[in-house]
């Protein structure tokens, strides 16, 4: 890779990938914790791919409920949600858009076993914290999405570009990159979504879905959360509590863009939203910069998490003291050093 927009995918790679998947009877796909569009609509466009050479494959929400706003996604039905529906008989496993195994929620966390290495796992992903876990790793952080690296992938199989597919791969990108607007989107990437509008891929069901329509539930999360607003030195940041959910009827996944919208704070040089857990035992954390000076990536893996330098994640234990600790420290992590001054008089050149 030679700078920002130049990656390209490594055939060998692509060949191991597609040997991998379809030796298989039946593929899982387990989501990352929280799912957004990028990471149950790349899913489904490798489901859709995998069908063309005749092997069953299954994404699975790892958590929660499926998100009322991805259900436009062509192939839904076909979604399993762990707890709810029982799992196929599977002996694959391909992880996509997840940078830690740890994400994978209540699949993971009640049977670590799955993630042993015993079932293969095929690795794509485009999170600079990923720890190539897998037989086979694509694992490309320059990408916009993991849906940038899918499209590219398909193509490498010589996979009959559907419009559903199509649709999938745009969603994926779209979600990633807030509509082509965030830092990641390239000349690549405006490439990749013009020859997927080509393919058929809609733009309207996907900028509707994802930016434009909102129940009245979101309305009144968002204003539950805005109300808790509060500031940690350069920190903007704001809980959202079971009961807040619960009171407004509304699904984790409406809470989508709230951590976006804080960052954009002026005088702020980063946000925090903590989504307490089910059993109040914990948070699970979402971090943004705007800045360039500010990587989120680097404070999350201090306490495990990971992501990209404006986008990461992590989970914390504890109670309302441990909360506080942690946001103590990410204020102080996002705080410029001070630079060294040099007592006047003194040479410069000998310090």
């Amino acid at each position: 890779m030679s700078g920002r927009g130049a990656w390209q995918l490594d055939p060998e790679d692509a060949v191991l990938a597609l040997d991998r998947l379809r030796d298989a009877r039946v593929v899982l796909m387990p989501t990352h914790q929280n799912v957004d569009a990028d990471g149950l609509a790349s899913p489904l466009a490798v489901r859709h791919a995998l069908a063309q050479v005749g092997v069953e494959a299954y994404p699975v929400i790892t958590d929660g409920d499926l998100p009322s706003n991805l259900r436009f996604l062509p192939g839904i039905e076909s979604v399993l949600v762990y707890g709810q529906d029982p799992l196929p008989d599977y002996d694959r496993i391909c992880l996509i858009d997840c940078a830690d195994r740890k994400r994978l929620g209540r699949f993971s966390k009640e049977d670590p076993t799955r993630l042993d290495g015993r079932v293969p796992i095929v690795n794509v992903d485009h999170h600079v914290t990923n720890d190539r876990f897998g037989v086979v790793n694509i694992v490309v952080p320059d990408a916009s999405s993991s849906a940038e690296i899918v499209a590219a992938l398909l193509k490498a199989w010589g996979t009959e570009l559907t419009a559903e597919i199509a649709q999938c791969l745009l969603a994926g990108i779209f979600g990633d990159t807030l509509g082509l607007r965030t830092p990641s989107t390239t000349p690549s990437t405006m490439r990749t979504a013009a020859d997927l509008v080509d393919a058929g891929a809609a733009l309207v069901p996907i900028v509707d879905n994802l930016f434009r329509l909102k129940p009245r539930s979101t309305v009144c999360l968002w204003e539950h959360a805005l109300g808790n607003v509060q500031y940690a030195g350069p920190l903007v940041w704001t809980e959202l509590t079971r009961e807040g959910f619960r009171g407004c009827g509304a699904e984790m996944s409406e809470a989508e863009g709230l951590v976006n919208f804080l960052a954009g704070t002026e005088g702020s040089r980063a946000a925090v939203i903590l989504y307490q857990d089910n059993d109040a035992r914990g948070w699970r954390v979402s971090l943004r910069s705007l800045g360039e000076d500010v990587d989120v990536s680097a404070i999350a893996a201090v306490f495990g998490g990971g992501g990209h330098p404006r986008a990461a994640g992590v989970h914390i234990e504890g109670g309302p003291a441990d909360r506080d600790a942690f946001l103590a420290r990410v204020a102080e992590l996002a705080t410029p050093a001070i630079p060294a001054t040099v007592p006047a008089g003194d040479d410069v050149a000998s310090v």
